[in-house]
């Protein structure tokens, strides 16, 4: 995970959500974007 650039995180982590993808991975992207003090830059849905 290192290797992908915040705003590739993000936005990987705003499509697992919106796929619906498996919740483990979601919450591996979370962890990521969470470690780097990104979590203010994500899209809370409704």
């Amino acid at each position: 995970m290192e290797n992908l650039s915040d705003e590739l995180l993000i936005e990987t982590y705003q499509k697992a959500i919106e796929l619906e993808l498996n919740q483990d991975f979601v919450d591996l992207i979370y962890s990521e974007l969470f470690k780097r003090s990104l979590t203010d830059h994500i899209k809370l849905s409704s």
